[in-house]
Formats: C-alpha cells, structure tokens, sequence
C-alpha cells in the first residue's frame, strides 16, 4: 500500500508543481488574468502561489511534513477556487463554463490534497518513502 501511495503523491505533486512552474515562468500572463479577477498585488499574488505550489507539490513527493504541505495547499487551492474562479458572477455562459471547470478542478485538487494530509497524518502508514514524519497531531 504505501508503494502506491507514493505512486500517487508523486503523481500528484507532479502537477502542483508544474502548475507552480507555470505560475512563475508566465507569471505577467496569469498576473493580469489575476489582476482581472481583483486580486491585489496581483503578480506577487502570482509568484507568491508558484512558490507555494513547486514547495508543496516537492514536500509532499518527498514526504518532508507531506501533512502540513497537504493542508496548505488545501488551503491555499480553496482560496483560488473562490477568488479566481467565481463562476457565479459571470454572465457570459462559455466563461462562466469555463470558470466552473476551474473552480470544480482546485475543490477537486483540495480534496486530494486533504486526503494526503489524512494518510501522512494518521493513516495507518508507517511513513514509508517518507523523509520525515508527521509534523501535526490532527484527530490523534
């Protein structure tokens, strides 16, 4: 089992981080996409979050305090989905479509992300392929 969790920690990881490349590489790009949104101080915003994705995504690969990564990044993919993503504002039905599948994709991705701070944190692994243990005491 813990093979195939590390499996899908990388899988996963492999696209927080290339998400995160994104952010920094196309960083004016998505800043004005950001600034669009009303997001303030929309490029730091933007490089602020790159980081925070190759950083989570790599922490969780690796299993170095993969549960307080995991909740990170939970958190930090739920404030996107409603700041970026507020699908109900919109008034045009292709772009309030296309905002739903982004909002729909970071739940998804924080759902996935709560789910490894559950496994890391108390689930029943030994923490196998894991360069630390767990740093939080959730619900133990």
């Amino acid at each position: 089992m813990d093979l195939i969790v590390l499996v899908a920690r990388i899988l996963f990881a492999y696209l927080l981080i290339g998400s995160g490349i994104g952010h920094l590489t196309q960083s004016g790009a998505m800043a004005g996409y950001a600034q669009s949104r009303g997001v303030p101080a929309p490029r730091l915003a933007v490089q602020v979050s790159g980081v925070a994705l190759v950083l989570g995504g790599v922490a969780i690969a690796l299993g170095i305090w993969g549960d307080l990564a995991a909740l990170l990044v939970a958190a930090l993919l739920v404030a996107v989905a409603l700041l970026m993503h507020a699908f109900w504002r919109e008034t045009d039905e292709v772009v309030r479509m296309s905002e739903l599948v982004q909002f729909n994709k970071d739940l998804a991705l924080a759902a996935g992300a709560l789910a490894f701070l559950a496994l890391f944190n108390h689930g029943g692994l030994d923490h196998a392929f894991t360069v630390t243990d767990s740093l939080l005491t959730i619900g133990r």
